[in-house]
């Protein structure tokens, strides 16, 4: 599959996810997970649609499997962090979110506290 086409199917799961047809949706975004499972912007995607589902498991397995674009990495994080506090850990959750807060720190982010 070229870039190209896999655009079209991302635009395409993102329509049926916005428009109540997350089973549509899902079903995209895991062929193109099986095409290639370390795909950070289909794992964000996946991940949202099986939390909004209740499946945090299956989101969490999908997050930490997935390598995010430097563009997605709070999106990775507050994903990580969601399925986390679903599941009840809510230590680790946290953990989670202040490491994303921690790295996110540079010259001109100083304003951010822990």
């Amino acid at each position: 599959m070229d870039e190209e086409e896999r655009q079209l199917l991302l635009t395409a799961a993102w329509l049926f996810a916005r428009h109540g047809q997350g089973v549509r949706a899902r079903n995209v975004l895991e062929a193109l997970a099986e095409e290639n499972p370390r795909d950070g912007v289909v794992a964000a995607m996946l991940a949202d649609l099986l939390l909004e589902e209740r499946q945090a498991v299956a989101a969490l397995d999908v997050v930490r499997s997935g390598e995010f674009p430097p563009e997605l990495k709070r999106a990775e994080a507050l994903l990580e962090t969601r399925a986390l506090r679903m599941l009840g850990k809510t230590e680790e959750a946290d953990a989670r979110w202040s490491r994303f807060v921690k790295a996110s720190r540079g010259g001109e982010r100083e304003w951010i506290a822990t």
